[in-house]
């Protein structure tokens, strides 16, 4: 099939473009900039449209995998920083569902929309068991997944199939917020964040990608998808199969003081607890290759 993806030289953007590509799909990649390269299509998502010049373009692909938006933990937060993560989501998701939408009612253009998302929807939820069916919680990201999510609602209207993706931590040695917590444990400075008992909900890169790949080929599912692993851990047993895997003890365990001296208002993100469960996935039929985080950073070696 043809698809285009949006983020497509970010860390997952990327690994999905190589994938699909390899398995024989026509990869198009959104670009904010004139086209260098064949399959490359110009949008602005600060416009909050994607202009017509390029309508036709994007209207002759199958499926669009939307993966756009400023890094969680690229910069410290500061009111302008916290801005330029909403509005990378929120508009860049406003002007690909819009144009979905357009090309829908003049009955044509890619009928598959792919949106990310991410748990952060369900906020600091200590021991609770978190589907797709739960409530959302409350904070800066539980709100901007919130409104993330609706801008997707013009496309679902106008009959596009959609699913938002929402995904986890996604485990991996050589890319994402994941490197550096591996980075640190080779140093041999690793250990659990804060008290260890938040529960964190992982995914291996190679899954993540698996079941982008399922939801594409799955026509009935739609609506918000948790894209974890089948069981949450323990911080202080993710941060155990992390040690275990680079061969280093996880012998520091990083306070929560100073993990807020040094990341700011994110941390309280990272030391959240979300106990996500992927209902929708495993009603669905989708089996996982590396469930767990030891697994996952194994098959790298």
């Amino acid at each position: 099939m043809k698809v285009a993806i949006s983020g497509s030289h970010g860390f997952i953007g990327s690994a999905l473009s190589t994938r699909l590509a390899e398995r024989g799909d026509e990869v198009y990649r959104l670009v904010r900039r004139v086209p260098a390269q064949p399959f490359e299509i110009e949008w602005h998502p600060e416009r909050g449209d994607v202009p017509d010049a390029v309508s036709d373009e994007l209207a002759s692909v199958d499926v669009v995998v939307h993966l756009a938006g400023a890094g969680l933990g690229d910069r410290r937060w500061n009111s302008a920083y916290k801005a330029e993560i909403r509005n990378s989501r929120v508009q860049g998701t406003a002007a690909i569902a819009g144009a979905l939408a357009r090309y829908a009612r003049e009955g044509r253009g890619p009928t598959v929309l792919l949106s990310g998302s991410a748990i952060g929807y369900y906020g600091d939820r200590g021991d609770e068991e978190l589907t797709e069916a739960s409530e959302p919680g409350t904070g800066f990201l539980a709100d901007v997944v919130i409104d993330w999510e609706a801008k997707t609602s013009v496309a679902s209207a106008a009959g596009v199939r959609v699913a938002c993706l929402r995904t986890g931590l996604v485990v991996s040695p050589d890319g994402g917020a994941f490197e550096r917590l591996v980075r640190i444990f080779r140093l041999g400075a690793g250990g659990r964040l804060g008290d260890g008992r938040q529960w964190w909900s992982t995914i291996s890169l190679l899954d993540h990608l698996r079941a982008v790949e399922f939801l594409l080929d799955n026509g009935s599912v739609s609506g918000p998808v948790n894209l974890v692993g089948p069981q949450p851990r323990r911080n202080a047993e993710v941060t155990r199969e992390i040690a275990e895997a680079v061969h280093r003890p996880a012998a520091l365990p990083v306070p929560g003081f100073a993990l807020r001296a040094v990341m700011g208002e994110f941390s309280a993100d990272v030391l959240a607890s979300q106990r996500v469960l992927p209902a929708v996935l495993e009603r669905s039929g989708f089996s996982w290759q590396q469930p767990t985080v030891l697994e996952a950073l194994r098959s790298s070696d």
